[in-house]
C-alpha cells in the first residue's frame, strides 16, 4: 500500500512547501515578487533537495545509491521541521493575518484598527516568519543530530514474583542490559557503536538482550560492516548475549522511512543473516532456551510483521510456549511490544522490546503513545510487565528530539 501512496504524497508535500515559501518571499520582498526567474530558482532548489531520497530509494543498490540515501535522510530532517513549521505558521499566522488585515481595513482606529495595523505589515511579518522558521529548523536539526549519538544509560529496578535459582543456588538479583534498534545503515558511525559497547561493558551485566532492528532494511548501505561486527563482538556479559530479528532486518527500499515493497517481498538475505549472526549475539527465532545458568526460561520470538521469507508467519504464543516451565522466571524477547494478553496467559513475567523509538522526533514523541500499548518504559499488564527501550539508533532522519538514545539497565529483584 505504501508504495502507491508515499511517492505522490512526498512530491505533494514538497509542492506545498514551495507554495508557502513562494507566498512568503513574494510578500517579504518586492524584488522576489517581480522576478519570476527567482520563483523558478526556488522551485528548482526544492526539487533538487527532494531527489536524493527518491534516487536513494529507487536506484539499484550501490555505493552511489547508499550515499544518496544518506543525503536524503539528512534532507528529511530539514524538510520535516522547515515544512512542518512553515505550514503551521501559514495556517495560524499568515492566513489569519491576511483575513484580519482585510477585515480591519474598514474598521477605523478601534480594536480592529490596532490589530489591522500590526497584522497588515506584510513585509516585516513574513520576513520574521522566514527567519524564525529557518532558525528553528536549524537549531532542531543540529541539536537532534548531536543528541542522537549521545547515548544515555537509563537504569530501572524491576521486581519479579518468582524465585531465581542458578546452578542450584538461589539468587536475589540479576542485572540485564536491554538494547534495541541499532539501525546500522547509511548514516551510522562506528564511533557510536563503540560508545554503546563501552557503556554496556561498564555495567558488568549478567545478561545482554538485543530486541531487533540491527539494520535499516539494507546491508549494502552499511560501510565497513566488519568494523561494526568487531566492535559489537566486544560486548561482555556473565551469562551471554541474546538477540532477535526486527522488522527492518530485511532487504527493502525505503522512502522517508516507508517500505516501497510489499511484506511478501521483504527478504532476509544471506548477507543480512550472516552479518547479524557475526555480531556476537545468540540470535534466536521462535525458540525457547534456558538462560542464566538455567535460572530463566527465555522465549525469543520472530518479528510479527516481517519474518524475512515473505510468506512464513511466526508461531503463536500458545504454540511456542506450550511446554515451558512457568515455575521459573519467564522472559520474552521480541522486537515489537504487542500480544501482551496471550503472553500473560502463557505465563510470561517480562517482555523485553524496542521498535517504538519512543517517537524519536518531536512531535512524534506525542503521537506514538497513541498507537502502542507501551510506548516506552515499564508498564504492567496483569501479572506481566512490558519493558520497552527507546533504542540506540535512529530511523530515517539521523535525529532524536524529545527522547534519548539509550541502553536500558534492568536491576531485576526476585522476590518469589
Amino acid at each position: 500500500m505504501y508504495f502507491y501512496i508515499i511517492p505522490p504524497v512526498y512530491v505533494l508535500a514538497h509542492l506545498i512547501l514551495f507554495a508557502v515559501w513562494n507566498l512568503w518571499l513574494s510578500s517579504a520582498s518586492d524584488r522576489y515578487r517581480k522576478n519570476k526567474k527567482m520563483h523558478w530558482v526556488l522551485l528548482a532548489a526544492i526539487v533538487l533537495a527532494s531527489l536524493p531520497s527518491l534516487l536513494g530509494c529507487f536506484l539499484p543498490e550501490s555505493r552511489v545509491q547508499s550515499s544518496l540515501a544518506a543525503i536524503g535522510n539528512l534532507w528529511l530532517g530539514i524538510f520535516f521541521y522547515v515544512g512542518g513549521i512553515s505550514v503551521l505558521l501559514a495556517m495560524f499566522v499568515s492566513f489569519p493575518m491576511f483575513v484580519y488585515g482585510r477585515v480591519s481595513s474598514g474598521r477605523g482606529r478601534g480594536f480592529w484598527g490596532v490589530i489591522g495595523s500590526i497584522l497588515s505589515s506584510w513585509k516585516k511579518v513574513h520576513r520574521g516568519l522566514i527567519i524564525g522558521t529557518l532558525l528553528a529548523a536549524l537549531i532542531l536539526n543540529v541539536y537532534g543530530i548531536i543528541h542522537a549519538v549521545d547515548i544515555k544509560v537509563h537504569e530501572f529496578t524491576v521486581s519479579v514474583d518468582k524465585p531465581l535459582v542458578i546452578d542450584g543456588e538461589k539468587k536475589d538479583s540479576l542485572k540485564v542490559v536491554l538494547i534495541a534498534d541499532l539501525h546500522m545503515s547509511v548514516n551510522s558511525r562506528p564511533q557510536t557503536m563503540q560508545r554503546m559497547v563501552d557503556l554496556i561493558n561498564e555495567q558488568d551485566a549478567d545478561l545482554v538482550m538485543a530486541a531487533g532492528d540491527f539494520l535499516t532494511s539494507t546491508y549494502v548501505g552499511l560501510k565497513n560492516p566488519e568494523t561494526y561486527a568487531q566492535i559489537l563482538r566486544q560486548i561482555k556479559s556473565k551469562y551471554g548475549s541474546y538477540g532477535v530479528y526486527g522488522n527492518h532486518d530485511v532487504e527493502e527500499p525505503l522512502l522517508g522511512g516507508f517500505p516501497m515493497t510489499s511484506i511478501s517481498e521483504a527478504y532476509r538475505s544471506e548477507e543480512v543473516v550472516s552479518f547479524i549472526n557475526s555480531l556476537g549475539f545468540e540470535i534466536l527465532s521462535d525458540e525457547v532456551v534456558d538462560a542464566a545458568g538455567g535460572g530463566i526460561v527465555l522465549v525469543c520470538r520472530e518479528d510479527g510483521e516481517k519474518t524475512g521469507d515473505g510468506t512464513r508467519k511466526r508461531l503463536e504464543a500458545s504454540e511456542l510456549m506450550k511446554d515451558i516451565d512457568t515455575t521459573r522466571p519467564v522472559f520474552v524477547l521480541e522486537h515489537e511490544p504487542v500480544d501482551f494478553g496471550h503472553l500473560e496467559e502463557m505465563g510470561a513475567d517480562l517482555v523485553l522490546s524496542g521498535h517504538t523509538h519512543a517517537g524519536q522526533i518531536f512531535p512524534g514523541t506525542l503521537i506514538t503513545p497513541l498507537f502502542n500499548e507501551n510506548n516506552y518504559g515499564i508498564k504492567q499488564f496483569g501479572s506481566l510487565q512490558s519493558i520497552v527501550t527507546s533504542g540506540v539508533g535512529f530511523y530515517g532522519p539521523p535525529l532524536r528530539v524529545g527522547c534519548d538514545s539509550e541502553i536500558m539497565v534492568l536491576n531485576l529483584q526476585f522476590v518469589g
